[in-house]
C-alpha cells in the first residue's frame, strides 16, 4: 500500500502544529466556537450532542496492523475502549476531550495516519471496493487510482472551499461494491482496445434529495482523469449553489442544469486547458504508485482444502459462517472473509480495542498485514489461504467477531442517530437492535437470504437508508420519535433510491413491519434463490406496503 514520502510527513506534522495552536486559543477563550469551528472541521472535529467527535481518514478503507493497533491505543488512552467504524471507509471516536485531540492527531501521523479532510466543504475521503486487489470480476486494482486521487485532491486551493461537501467513489469490478452511483463522482474503471480508462458518473448522493448520477462519460483515458476531474470540480465551484446549502450539493446542479447542458460545460472547460495547464500524470508516476499496491506473494495452493472440509464437517456453525461470510479471491487456494462487526444486539460498525488488537494480529498471522474496512461498517481480511481458514475462525470467535451474517438481514447500516448526533431528529441505535433480536435466528436469516436494511436517524442519510432494499428514516413527530419505511433502493450496479411506502411508524412498531415485509416475501418467492429485491421487483410495491400496514 502507499507509503509517505517526506513531503506527505512535512504535511500532517505541520498540520498537527497548527491545530495544537488553535485548540490552545480554545481552550483559553481566545477563540470563540463561530471562530474554532471552521478550523476543526478542517482537522476531522465535529461537535456532536454530547462531546467532541474526531473523525480520522483510513483513505479507501486500507489499514495495516500497525495503523488498526495504534487505533486502538487510541481508543483506549482517550475515549471509551471502542472506534466506530463509518459508511466512508472512515473511523469515529466519539470521546475524545478537546484539550486531547492534538496529542491523538500527533500518534496518528506516527502511522502515516490524519484527520484531513474527512469533514467541511472538501473532497472528502476517497472509498473503493473492499476486495479491491483480491475480487475476481475485477478489471484491475483500483486502489492506485484512489491514491492518485488522493495526492490531487488534498489540500487543492482550488477546492478547499467548496459549495457542499464531495464525495469520489472508484470500483474496477462488475459488482459494484463501491456504490459508485450516489456519489458526487462515481468512477468505474474500464478497459478498452487495451487501454485502461473511466466510466465517469456525477450528480449522485442520498440526503434531503437522493439522486442516482448521470452517466457523464463512457471513457476517459487514464492520463487525461484528473484533467477531467479538475474541468467537473470547476464547473461546480463556478455554478453550485452558495446561498442555499440544501440545494449547494452537486446533484443539484447536475438535475436543474440538465445532463447534456452540464456534460456541455464539463467539456467546454477541459477543452479550454492549455497543454501548459494540463496535469502532468505521465506512465511513469502511474507506474510508481502501482508499484505500492502489488499483489502479496501467495503460494499456490490447491483450489480445495482439506483441513477447512474436515473442519467445516465437525463445526456446523464454522460451516455457516464460510457459506456467509466468505468471498471468493482471485487466486486458487485463497479467500477473502469479511469480519462482522454487526453482532446480534451489538452496535453497528463499532470495534473495542481488544477487538482491533486482536483483528491486527491475525492480518499479520494469516491476511499478509492487509485489512479493509468497508462501506457497510465491517472490517475485511482479502488474502487468507483456506487452509488458515479453521484457526482463524476460532479466534475471531473467541473474540466476539464470529458473526455469521455479512449480507443478510442483521448486517445493517446504521447511524449514531440521536444517541450521539446532534442533528439527528430519531434514534437509529435501538431501532436496529429490536430488528436484530427479531431475525436472530442465523437458519431464519439464512432463509431470507440477501438483504439490505439501512437506518438513518435523520434526512441527512448517513445510514443511506434512501438505497437500502428496505430503509428505515427516523423523523419527529412534535417530539415523539416516528419512523418511515422505504422499499427498493439499492447502491449496486443496479442502483435505485427507494420509494416510501406510507405513514411513519412507532418504535415498537417497526420491527413486526419489517417481520410481516419479509414473511411476505418468503411466501412470494418463485424460489428459495430469489432474493428480496427481485422478487420485490417483479411483483411491485403494493404487497409489501399492505404487509406494513396489516395490523391498522
Amino acid at each position: 500500500m502507499y507509503r509517505y514520502d517526506e513531503f506527505d510527513a512535512a504535511i500532517v506534522r505541520e498540520r498537527v502544529d497548527q491545530f495544537r495552536g488553535q485548540v490552545s486559543r480554545r481552550l483559553d477563550g481566545t477563540l470563540l466556537e463561530d471562530e474554532f469551528k471552521p478550523l476543526r472541521l478542517q482537522n476531522g472535529v465535529y461537535l456532536q450532542l454530547h462531546a467532541y467527535m474526531l473523525r480520522v481518514a483510513i483513505p479507501y478503507g486500507q489499514l495495516d496492523p500497525a495503523k488498526l493497533r495504534r487505533l486502538a491505543d487510541i481508543a483506549e488512552r482517550y475515549d471509551r475502549g471502542y472506534g466506530h467504524f463509518t459508511t466512508r471507509q472512515n473511523i469515529q471516536f466519539n470521546w475524545v476531550g478537546l484539550k486531547d485531540i492534538p496529542d491523538v492527531l500527533q500518534s496518528l501521523s506516527e502511522v502515516e495516519m490524519h484527520a484531513i479532510q474527512t469533514s467541511g466543504n472538501c473532497i472528502r475521503n476517497v472509498t473503493s471496493d473492499h476486495f479491491a486487489g483480491a475480487a475476481q470480476d475485477e478489471v484491475m486494482d483500483p486502489r492506485p487510482w484512489c491514491e492518485i486521487i488522493r495526492q490531487w485532491s488534498t489540500f487543492h486551493p482550488e477546492f478547499a472551499f467548496l459549495p457542499r461537501k464531495f464525495k469520489i467513489a472508484v470500483t474496477a469490478a462488475e459488482d459494484d461494491r463501491a456504490a459508485i452511483r450516489v456519489h458526487d463522482i462515481g468512477l468505474h474503471i474500464r478497459r478498452r482496445d487495451g487501454q485502461i480508462g473511466f466510466e465517469v458518473h456525477v450528480g449522485g448522493g442520498q440526503g434531503r434529495t437522493p439522486v442516482i448520477a448521470t452517466k457523464l462519460n463512457d471513457f476517459v483515458p487514464e492520463t487525461e482523469l484528473l484533467d477531467y476531474l479538475e474541468a467537473i470540480m470547476r464547473v461546480y465551484n463556478r455554478f453550485g449553489r452558495r446561498d442555499n446549502k440544501y440545494k449547494a450539493r452537486i446533484k443539484i446542479l447536475v438535475t436543474e442544469t440538465g445532463a447534456d447542458e452540464f456534460r456541455r460545460l464539463v467539456d467546454t472547460e477541459y477543452a479550454a486547458k492549455t497543454d501548459a495547464e494540463k496535469i502532468a500524470l505521465p506512465q511513469a508516476e502511474i507506474d510508481r504508485i502501482h508499484a505500492y499496491f502489488a499483489p502479496p506473494d501467495l503460494t499456490r495452493k490447491p483450489a480445495r482444502s482439506q483441513i477447512l472440509e474436515t473442519a467445516q464437517a465437525a463445526n456446523p456453525a464454522f460451516q455457516r459462517w464460510i457459506r456467509v461470510n466468505l468471498h471468493p479471491h482471485k487466486q486458487a487456494g485463497y479467500a477473502s472473509i469479511t469480519i462482522s462487526l454487526k453482532p446480534i444486539g451489538g452496535l453497528a460498525g463499532d470495534a473495542t480495542t481488544a477487538q482491533m488488537r486482536v483483528v491486527a494480529k491475525l492480518a499479520e498471522e494469516y491476511g499478509h498485514d492487509d485489512i479493509r474496512v468497508t462501506h457497510a461498517q465491517n472490517l475485511v481480511l482479502p488474502h487468507v489461504a483456506l487452509d488458515d481458514l479453521p484457526a482463524l475462525y476460532a479466534d475471531l470467535d473467541g473474540a466476539g467477531l464470529a458473526t455469521a451474517n455479512e449480507g443478510l438481514v442483521t448486517d445493517m447500516i446504521v447511524c449514531p442517530g440521536l444517541d450521539y448526533c446532534n442533528l439527528a431528529n430519531a434514534r437509529s441505535i435501538p431501532v436496529g437492535q429490536d430488528i436484530q433480536q427479531t431475525f436472530a435466528d442465523p437458519d431464519y436469516q439464512e432463509d431470507i437470504g440477501r438483504l439490505h436494511i439501512n437506518i438513518s436517524g435523520c434526512i441527512n442519510a448517513c445510514g443511506h437508508h434512501h438505497v437500502g432494499h428496505i430503509g428505515i428514516l427516523g423523523v419527529d413527530r412534535k417530539g415523539e420519535e416516528f419512523y418511515q419505511i422505504s422499499l427498493g433502493g439499492r447502491a449496486d450496479h443496479h442502483a435505485a433510491i427507494g420509494d416510501i411506502a406510507g405513514r411513519a411508524l412507532s418504535r415498537e412498531e417497526v420491527p413486526d413491519a419489517i417481520k410481516r415485509i419479509i414473511d411476505t416475501y418468503r411466501d412470494l418467492r418463485t424460489s428459495a434463490a430469489e432474493p428480496f429485491i427481485e422478487t420485490l421487483n417483479r411483483l411491485g410495491h403494493t404487497p409489501f406496503k399492505e404487509a406494513i400496514y396489516a395490523a391498522d
